[in-house]
């Protein structure tokens, strides 16, 4: 039986790309969408076409009851997952005067608060069914350092690094791994309103990451070659920090 993992995120950008490189791993992928459903249809589509494991599951992380909710009723039907892996994400960058309540909010709620709401109905299934797993939650460089015009999302992403480290200590003695990847400037979306000339400046290759080397680090995080590595964040910059 294929091992079961979710990916929240997966319809597009480094989400989808993690859910491709796991069904071709191996893992059952349950690809996770908000609002893009005939985007997370088309991964699923794609990764059966490809011979792998993959259905749709779609909630919204930041809405604590209806994500709770969700994931029981998929667990009950389906049984504990072996891995998560926390995607979702966004920005609304602006310098720290001009952020408003929403920019503050929706950036907090779905980058920060998701962890606790996926994560949290999930720990406790995967500790009963004593198989061990693995847990990958994806931040960012800016969450490392801090960034310019992006207090929002950097607080964010440093709640889930520091959420990452505090839950893989408590998880250690059940054999579930918990490690955060934080890439740098990576080909998505969110590259599109940036002045890339300028940020490639502070990147010592010289040019932005794909999902798809994102989704090799998540990969060999998941592996069973990882068991020995946990609390552990991994950076995807190109040499940033």
């Amino acid at each position: 039986m294929n091992r079961r993992v979710l990916v929240t995120g997966a319809s597009r950008g480094i989400g989808r790309a993690i859910a491709y490189q796991l069904a071709t791993d191996g893992f059952a992928v349950t690809v996770h969408c908000r609002t893009g459903r005939a985007e997370a249809d088309a991964v699923a589509t794609g990764i059966a076409a490809q011979g792998g494991v993959s259905r749709v599951l779609q909630f919204d992380v930041r809405e604590r009851a209806a994500c709770r909710g969700a994931l029981e009723a998929d667990v009950a039907a389906h049984g504990a997952y072996y891995g998560i892996v926390c995607c979702a994400g966004v920005t609304r960058d602006a310098a720290f005067p001009a952020l408003t309540d929403e920019d503050w909010d929706i950036v907090i709620e779905t980058g920060l608060d998701a962890f606790y709401n996926v994560v949290h109905p999930l720990t406790m299934p995967m500790v009963r069914a004593k198989q061990g797993g693995r847990i990958v939650t994806i931040a960012s460089v800016s969450g490392v350092t801090g960034n310019r015009g992006q207090v929002n999302y950097s607080a964010a992403k440093a709640g889930v690094i520091g959420a990452t480290k505090a839950l893989a200590v408590e998880l250690a003695s059940r054999h579930i791994t918990v490690n955060c990847v934080a890439p740098g400037l990576i080909e998505t979306g969110m590259l599109d309103q940036m002045p890339l000339e300028k940020a490639l400046q502070g990147v010592p290759m010289n040019r932005v990451g794909q999902p798809a080397e994102v989704a090799a680090a998540v990969s060999f995080l998941m592996s069973d070659a990882a068991s020995y590595i946990t609390r552990q964040v991994l950076g995807v910059n190109g040499g940033m920090i």
